[in-house]
């Protein structure tokens, strides 16, 4: 099998309910518990903030402003992935539009995120569907190949392989290991936990204590001159 034209039918996805574990959990509250290094580079923005993303990884290597590849990973992926295109971060050609990722929906899956260019933007705004990219262009794709599917693929300043787990909202994409996200998940819970009550305080007019705030200044030398 020659590399750059390669097409992996298949590979392990995490069960279900550990990608579950995630759902309705904030990007920022996930990514605390990862060292603050679990996001894609923040040129990645969503079209519609408002359309959530959580799925599993389903690859995509792809030259530059071509997508013959990703015609295929629509047909090939499954209900709860996202497809995940590396196009090089080459802004010169959408790779999707409007019709892609309404089919995209059509079949269950759950995503797109592209290092490169998408089309139809004012119609993906609107859609109900997670669609995120680096930019926007009318320029059309290529559809000449070569690529690669389902292997690992290096997406906006992250390595990203088939079966990780990907959550986004509004503020961007995580990338989870499998073998991690139980244990993530559980911190996550319990750092949104904490800070839904500190926001609750405030807006109850309880304040927001906070002595790690002196105690880290006295930790580096801080002086207060008057």
């Amino acid at each position: 099998m020659a590399v750059g034209c390669r097409i992996k039918k298949d590979f392990e996805r995490p069960a279900k309910e550990l990608v579950e574990a995630f759902r309705g959990l904030p990007v920022a509250n996930i990514d605390d518990n990862m060292g603050r290094i679990g996001a894609v580079d923040a040129c990645i923005y969503p079209l519609n903030p408002n359309a959530k993303l959580l799925g599993t990884a389903f690859t995509v290597n792809a030259p530059a402003g071509d997508n013959l590849l990703f015609h295929k990973a629509l047909d090939m992926a499954k209900p709860g992935d996202v497809i995940v295109l590396a196009n090089k971060g080459s802004m010169s050609r959408s790779l999707c539009g409007e019709i892609m990722s309404n089919y995209a929906k059509s079949r269950g899956l759950a995503g797109i995120i592209i290092d490169g260019c998408v089309r139809d933007s004012a119609a993906l705004r609107e859609l109900d569907f997670p669609v995120y990219a680096k930019g926007v262009t009318p320029n059309g794709p290529y559809k000449n190949g070569p690529g690669e599917m389902n292997f690992p693929v290096s997406f906006a300043g992250t390595v990203i392989n088939p079966g990780d787990i990907l959550i986004g909202d509004a503020d961007g994409i995580l990338v989870i290991p499998p073998e991690f996200a139980a244990e993530i998940a559980e911190k996550a819970k319990a750092t949104n936990l904490s800070e839904v009550g500190q926001l609750d305080g405030i807006l109850a007019g309880k304040g927001w204590p906070r002595p790690w705030v002196d105690a880290k200044l006295e930790e580096v030398g801080f002086e207060f001159v008057d």
